[in-house]
């Protein structure tokens, strides 16, 4: 059995008292898209079939659940950051609630606690939608509001792999950049319904749905479909919580109509070209290119396409914020319109993603109410050192910020000795630099969570690393027959420094991810956006290999649960050894458990070296270690020594 987890400060604790860190992964990527029919983004869609899909079967079929749980289990995870999407409960129609996929989730959160890891439920999204070319939110949302998707391509106002990519051709095109996806963030779809989602009762006021503010109405949806989900699990103990929501957008929130914003690569979106664009007026965007600059600039909407549906209008022009003046030229007449409330400024964690959560807390907490809240924000800014959590949030929460080494996600390519910080633009010269650039930043994020009253335990919600560095060379050698461990040293090494990072600072973290239906196809990867960071491969399966890629990068010796503090951690990879520290108390009740990942113990294949006496055994791919009541606070530490094969 797995025991409820709670916080104390900084901490997590399970039910004896003990300190917990959780290690985990996230479950699944290609949970984004349905399996009925294959939602995979390599295929072109219209999305018309976008009330009738079924997500049943994403991460796994449910037959398949042990052998994946197992596999996760045994590398050492002991928490699952288990992906579900609004899309997936509520598809078919407001309040149309896809029961068979809710019994079936509810089957996997129950499976994931007989392997014996804790979950919490991240409703994710990106970019809002599939039809605005992520995933997330169901594609009637857009029709409420007056939107029509269908014309979101012609118009230039979202960039879809479904619309530009050719499957005929397969591999990169240059018509889909790799990692372009967050571009959408900037444009007209996801400016309209953030802005909406979050602040429609301050910005429009007078837009309603069903006779309802269609800010409120948009959120009652979605807390609706987040009720269902809990409703169904609540008599899991081993289900910690859930994540807010994943990556929330900040629409035009807290921008003057001519503001740019940050553009570290593609066009620059000002709020008056997204709502320009919308009604069928062109722009020309300045386009950046990392490190660049603007580079060129580039005509969105040459030929003039709404994407308003007939008799439905831009409510913010309406309300007199922009226009179109006799040239037919945009016009910003209320230009700090979405900055400032009641003369105050404002952005989209204060005061509106703060009210957002402690909706979310509300609607959990009333079905169970011990559970935790896993806090995000506009990951961008918190990235950029901006806002972090806003005052006013719930108790009991989280903070789950999300963390990637934009470095290598973007250009998908990693040099262990040279790289570079794309926020800073800092040169990173030489291993240590560049894990100490990862220390640096994710103690940035970790004073978010320390910040806020009595402290917050901070938990990594994503990081990870593209499997496809350098051009695939990894899967070209596997192809080729080469089973040993070169083809992924250049991943081991990137992910061994990641970790160290997250073990220099003692944080909890869940990998970005476990996709079933992975291949080292280009045009397949996660199955979402030519993304490829999953840890496991069916293509991996072969030969004896398990699936996995890179384990000896992930998959390492932590101290998983502890009486008193945990205060250090180290595994040096090169020399197979584990170092911890602890403060310990007078009253040791309960036993210190440190993680045996398999593939570095095998039974007398390791020394133990304890700073004071105590009895220790091996159980289930753990050390335990019963250290004998002392009489007051003193520091233990523990060495193992793993040996080799």
């Amino acid at each position: 059995m797995v025991d409820r987890l709670s916080t104390r400060g900084s901490c997590f604790v399970d039910s004896t008292g003990r300190q917990v860190l959780l290690r985990g992964v996230n479950l699944g990527g290609d949970c984004k898209v349905p399996t009925a029919p294959d939602g995979h983004t390599r295929h072109p869609t219209d999305f018309s079939d976008h009330r009738t899909v079924s997500f049943v079967g994403r991460p796994f079929p449910l037959e398949e659940a042990d052998a994946h749980l197992a596999r996760i289990a045994g590398w050492g995870f002991n928490c699952l950051r288990l992906l579900t999407t609004w899309e997936a409960v509520e598809h078919a129609g407001p309040g149309e609630y896809d029961e068979e996929y809710l019994d079936y989730f509810a089957a996997v959160c129950d499976r994931a606690g007989a392997h014996g890891l804790h979950v919490f439920i991240d409703f994710h999204q990106d970019v809002w939608s599939r039809m605005s070319g992520g995933d997330g939110a169901p594609g009637w949302t857009f029709e409420a509001v007056g939107l029509d998707f269908t014309r979101f391509h012609a118009a230039g106002a979202a960039h879809v792999m479904q619309y530009r990519y050719d499957p005929s051709i397969g591999g990169r095109q240059d018509a889909y950049p790799q990692m372009s996806w967050a571009t959408n963030y900037r444009m007209p779809p996801n400016g309209f319904m953030w802005t909406l989602f979050f602040g429609g009762e301050a910005f429009a006021p007078d837009f309603r749905i069903d006779g309802i503010n269609a800010g409120r109405w948009l959120r009652d949806r979605y807390l609706g479909a987040v009720r269902q989900v809990a409703e169904r699990i609540a008599h899991l103990d081993h289900v910690v919580g859930f994540d807010s929501l994943n990556e929330p957008g900040s629409g035009w929130i807290g921008r003057a109509l001519d503001d740019p914003g940050r553009t570290l690569s593609g066009a620059a979106w000002t709020p008056l070209d997204g709502l320009a664009v919308a009604s069928g007026v062109t722009r020309v965007l300045p386009v950046h290119a990392f490190g660049r600059g603007v580079v060129s600039r580039t005509p969105v909407n040459a030929d003039g396409v709404s994407i308003w549906l007939p008799g439905r209008e831009d409510p913010f022009r309406v309300a007199g914020v922009w226009d179109i003046d006799l040239e037919g030229a945009a016009v910003a007449l209320r230009p700090d319109y979405f900055r400032l409330v009641d003369g105050k400024d404002v952005t989209a964690e204060d005061p509106f993603m703060a009210q957002f959560m402690c909706e979310v807390a509300g609607t959990v907490r009333a079905i169970r109410s011990d559970w935790l809240i896993f806090a995000e924000v506009d990951p961008f800014a918190a990235l950029a050192g901006g806002h972090g959590f806003p005052p006013g949030l719930p108790e009991g929460v989280v903070n789950a910020s999300h963390w990637y080494d934009l470095a290598a996600l973007v250009t998908k390519s990693y040099d262990p000795e040279r790289s570079v910080d794309l926020l800073s633009g800092r040169p990173l010269l030489g291993a240590q630099a560049i894990e100490d650039n990862y220390v640096e930043r994710l103690s940035a994020l970790r004073a978010i969570g320390d910040a806020l009253p009595g402290g917050a335990p901070t938990l990594i919600g994503e990081f990870g690393l593209p499997f496809d560095l350098d051009e695939a060379t990894a899967y070209r050698r596997w192809a080729q027959g080469d089973r040993g461990p070169e083809p992924w040293a250049n991943h081991v090494q990137a992910l061994t420094t990641m970790y160290n990072a997250l073990d220099r600072l003692l944080l909890s973290s869940t990998q970005w991810n476990y996709t079933v239906s992975n291949r080292n196809d280009p045009a397949v990867g996660d199955g979402w956006n030519q993304e490829d960071l999953s840890i496991w491969s069916a293509d991996q399966m072969q030969e004896g290999h398990d699936g996995s890629r890179a384990v000896e990068g992930f998959s390492r010796p932590y101290v998983r649960r502890t009486p008193g503090r945990l205060i250090s951690q180290r595994f040096d990879v090169a020399e197979r050894r584990f170092e911890a520290a602890i403060i310990t108390e007078a009253e040791l009740a309960e036993p210190i458990d440190i993680c045996l990942p398999g593939h570095l113990y095998r039974e007398g294949q390791m020394r133990v070296n304890l700073s004071t006496d105590a009895e220790w055994s091996i159980e289930n791919n753990s050390l335990i270690i019963q250290l004998v009541s002392g009489t007051g606070i003193e520091e233990f530490s523990v060495e193992i020594q793993f040996l080799a094969r």
